[in-house]
């Protein structure tokens, strides 16, 4: 089986030094494509040094630039010149992450809802899609989303982990959907089961969000508690579980998705 991993945190520290060996632990795995995720200016210059460094043929990393609500406090008067320089990069297939959360509003709401209004008019003038990030605040989220969606290609909610009620409204919204591991997690990822099902083909991504939301089901779990994008397969098992599907459909139905969303290159198959 081959799959996509759509959300892949590789600049973390905690990868330092370690990337080449979890890639080739990736590739082994079945993982063909990443995208790493960018959640600021900084972060997202680093993430394309990376899909530059680690793949120089562009056959298999590739990036987003965004800057995450966690950081809308660092936007200032030459951010939204610098993010559309970045944007302009060829190895940068999405306008992210970006979005709103009002669960730990480490920036201010009004200063949240202002960065995400000016990476979604970034989007709709480059004609990129979004990688959405929403904790805690899907109603706020899809009331801003609703003045930029007839224009924008296309829109990801990153992670997604909400109830009924929000997914119902992306998909009326006709936004894709992403989701990790938490869906293995028993104390808080349940609400999931049923509600994966519900996700149209065409519209269902699956990332690993490493490396943070190591699945709980996972067994044998790493000594370092770390999540890496080799384990995207638990997900891939779980969310076909409950959808009904066998691993196999799932994979190539989802992996065509990202591909289509972000304009990925066919696979080809990555050597060790």
């Amino acid at each position: 089986m081959q799959l996509i991993d759509i959300g892949v945190n590789l600049t973390h520290p905690s990868f330092a030094e370690k990337r080449e060996a979890l890639l080739e632990r990736a590739y082994a795995a079945g993982i063909q494509q990443m995208l790493l995720t960018g959640t600021s200016l900084d972060e997202s210059q680093h993430a394309l040094a990376l899909c530059r460094q680690l793949d120089k043929e562009a056959e298999h990393l590739f990036s987003t630039a965004g800057i995450h609500p966690h950081d809308a406090s660092s936007w200032n008067s030459d951010s939204y010149s610098e993010l559309k320089a970045l944007l302009a990069e060829s190895r940068v297939r999405a306008v992210g992450e970006c979005g709103l959360d009002f669960n730990r509003d480490f920036s201010p709401r009004p200063q949240q809802e202002m960065v995400l209004e000016q990476q979604l008019a970034l989007a709709v003038e480059l004609q990129l899609p979004v990688f959405l990030h929403e904790r805690d605040a899907d109603e706020r989220l899809l009331a801003i989303l609703r003045h930029f969606r007839d224009q924008l290609p296309a829109a990801v909610v990153h992670c997604f982990t909400g109830e009924k009620r929000a997914l119902f409204n992306y998909l009326d919204m006709d936004l894709h959907i992403g989701i990790t591991g938490w869906i293995c997690d028993e104390r808080r990822g349940s609400h999931l089961h049923p509600l994966v099902k519900e996700i149209p083909r065409g519209r269902l991504m699956l990332e690993s969000d490493a490396p943070f939301l190591l699945p709980r089901s996972l067994r044998p779990k790493p000594k370092s508690g770390r999540n890496e994008p080799a384990f995207l397969f638990e997900v891939l098992r779980e969310v076909a579980l409950h959808r009904d599907e066998t691993e196999q459909d799932l994979a190539a139905h989802s992996s065509a998705c990202a591909q289509d969303f972000f304009k990925l290159p066919a696979f080809k198959v990555a050597t060790q």
